[in-house]
């Protein structure tokens, strides 16, 4: 990455944005583990052919997304490294992380039948105002908060669930609601279209995911069908943008698998 062919339309903070990008994906790829240093601020220069100040402005950016700390006299340290969520397939949180057991625990914020918003309605392909399952939950990864999974479900289908919540074994405190639904409800789930933005969080999401408020999240908005087609669970997650990646392999001719 050299600095030395100056564009006309080149702002000062461009390499320092370059360089950072290039940095993070390093990191996100595992070639430096958490709490080992990055290469000191001349060895970086030197290798991407930037000045010191460049350098020195792109490891701010990667300090201020929470990606790296400064040590004075010491140097840069890798802070953590993002969990990874492959888009491959349907699967829950706690499918994702099975490796180690544990790993996912859910707190039951909410839990109980309610009249479908129009909107949700909608989407589920329900009458407006019929009953359905609303849950919510704080789901933590390894020990430490990850995210807010707000989930509907047809009640005609799903209120079963709603006798799980005290069961921290099997219940919604500790299972993922397709595994619930595929392993307790006998349901198959066939296929889901989703949307992910950027939202900031509110000052209530914040506290329960201890972030600053309007602190950086993802938004998932997901609708799962069951394998005959029939939506089964439209639901809003916020993900801590800091603390996972989304991934996919995508290809221009046939369908993607995980990265």
């Amino acid at each position: 990455m050299s600095t030395q062919t100056v564009s006309p339309h080149r702002r000062r903070s461009d390499p320092a944005r370059w360089l950072a990008d290039v940095l993070r994906a390093q990191i996100e790829d595992g070639a430096v583990a958490p709490d080992a240093p990055l290469p000191s601020e001349h060895d970086l220069a030197s290798q991407f052919g930037a000045s010191r100040n460049v350098v020195r402005d792109a490891l701010d950016l990667l300090r201020c997304e929470g990606l790296v700390r400064r040590v004075p006299g010491a140097g840069t340290f890798v802070t953590v490294r993002r969990a990874v969520h492959g888009l491959d397939r349907l699967r829950g949180l706690a499918e994702t992380f099975d490796e180690v057991p544990d790993r996912v625990v859910n707190r039951v914020l909410a839990a109980e039948v309610v009249p479908a918003p129009e909107h949700v309605a909608h989407r589920l392909e329900i009458e407006a105002g019929a009953s359905v399952v609303f849950i919510e939950r704080l789901r933590s990864l390894d020990g430490r908060p990850l995210s807010l999974d707000a989930s509907y479900l047809p009640a005609e289908i799903a209120s079963p669930l709603l006798g799980l919540v005290p069961d921290r074994e099997s219940g919604l405190a500790s299972c993922d609601v397709f595994a619930l639904l595929e392993r307790t409800l006998g349901v198959e789930l066939g296929m889901a279209s989703l949307c992910i933005e950027a939202v900031g969080a509110d000052a209530a999401t914040a506290q329960l995911l201890d972030v600053v408020p309007a602190a950086p999240l993802l938004l998932v908005t997901r609708l799962a069908r069951l394998a005959d087609g029939r939506p089964v669970d439209f639901e809003f997650v916020r993900y801590r943008g800091d603390r996972l990646s989304l991934t996919a392999w995508l290809s221009r001719h046939g369908e993607g698998v995980e990265g």
